[in-house]
């Protein structure tokens, strides 16, 4: 065993001389000094220690035994054990009638000691073993699908189920300073401290994720887990320090489903903040359409399903025309209420959106020309003079003779 270091021997000797009129001495198993009230000692092989190492038992050193063992002084040493193994010896230094009976006081302050820094230590473990899973279930492989559904298993971790990702992007992050946490890394701690079986991983010096396997009401697969993203966004709220955005994806079942989780929140993150740059929760559900369309994001197609939109900086009134599609989406195409959102006349909209639809070339009336245009403004955040530059208007055919 090897939970034994010079850190937690000095911390031993420092507590137990608090307490105790005598020197301490805290040795390793193979009998040498690690620390000692008498700093000049550390690095000694320790005479006493071999010989209670050597026998598992208390041993005691009289000024007689002393002389004849080199270097050795008189005192007391006992084997310190931990889970059943001996990881090294305390020794308090003095004549053995005086300091006999604050020998098992030390030694089970000792043994405390180290049980609790055992007991970190496999936590800490088992923390990052739990994050690695974490890692590789969201960077998912069809290759190690094997290997995953094994650490599912010895995690206790139902992977058939609904896998639902949160992603937590942090603002401002201080830089580093050498070996001391980072700011998501005390995020993540204190995340752990308010939910201990949350399973987490940083992906990023400024973004964490959350793994939930989530199951689904009665009312059917497709009902957003709203709460679950509202308990968390309260959380972090009360327990980060610094701005950020909370992001969730997906909710899918099976071992490839915490990947596709975690790809959607980070579009629905991206096209979030592009949005409204204010906004600090995000949500899958709220915003399926623009995500399952950011596969278009490059390519001819893109370029074409762009191209309505980018007609409409031909026209100097191109951000107030942008606008009023905007809000005329928003209120689900219905006039009056565009019409009183944006504040102008009914009169007004007819003739903006009369524009847009010459602009454009398409028909506001009909339902594909109008789902053309949602999908166009849906990929076009802004008005991108680069693309119009390359946009000419629609040609229309010429009206037929009189």
């Amino acid at each position: 065993m090897h939970i034994l270091d010079a850190g937690l021997a000095q911390e031993i000797v420092s507590r137990t001389m608090r307490i105790i009129p005598f020197n301490v001495n805290v040795m390793d198993a193979h009998g040498v000094i690690l620390a000692s009230g008498n700093p000049g000692r550390v690095g000694e092989l320790h005479a006493g220690a071999l010989l209670a190492l050597a026998k598992k038992l208390t041993t005691e050193i009289d000024t007689a035994a002393a002389h004849k063992l080199h270097g050795a002084q008189p005192g007391i040493n006992l084997p310190l054990c931990i889970g059943g193994e001996i990881c090294g010896a305390v020794g308090l230094s003095g004549a053995p009638d005086d300091v006999r009976q604050f020998g098992e006081l030390v030694r089970l302050s000792a043994e405390m000691i180290l049980e609790q820094a055992a007991l970190s230590q496999a936590l800490q473990s088992h923390s990052r073993y739990r994050e690695a899973f974490v890692l590789n279930l969201i960077r998912y492989e069809p290759g190690a699908r094997a290997e995953l559904e094994g650490w599912a298993q010895r995690l206790g971790i139902d992977v058939e189920r609904m896998q639902l990702v949160f992603l937590v992007e942090l603002q401002g992050v201080p830089p580093a300073v050498d070996h001391a946490p980072s700011a998501v890394q005390v995020l993540q701690m204190r995340i752990l401290a308010r939910r201990d079986d949350a399973l987490t991983a940083t992906v990023g010096p400024a973004e964490l994720v959350l793994l939930e396997a989530w199951e689904p009401s009665r009312k059917g697969l497709e009902t957003p887990p709203q709460r679950r993203l509202d308990a968390l966004a309260q959380l972090l709220r009360e327990e980060c320090t610094l701005s950020f955005t909370l992001s969730m994806g997906i909710a899918l079942p099976g071992i490839d489903g915490a990947a596709i989780s975690y790809g959607s929140a980070r579009t629905a993150s991206r096209l979030g903040r592009a949005r409204d740059p204010q906004q600090q929760v995000f949500n899958y559900y709220e915003m399926a359409l623009p995500v399952l369309l950011s596969g278009l994001d490059s390519g001819w197609q893109a370029h074409q399903l762009r191209m309505p939109i980018a007609r409409l900086a031909h026209d100097k009134s191109r951000a107030m025309l942008r606008a009023t599609l905007s809000a005329w989406f928003a209120q689900n195409e219905n006039s009056a209420a565009t019409a009183k959102a944006l504040g102008i006349h009914r009169n007004t909209l007819d003739y903006r959106l009369r524009r847009i639809g010459e602009l454009t070339g398409l028909d506001l009336g009909s339902s594909e020309d109008k789902l053309l245009l949602y999908v166009s403004s849906l990929l076009s955040p802004t008005l991108s003079p680069a693309l119009s530059a390359t946009v000419s208007p629609p040609v229309r055919p010429a009206d037929p003779p009189a």
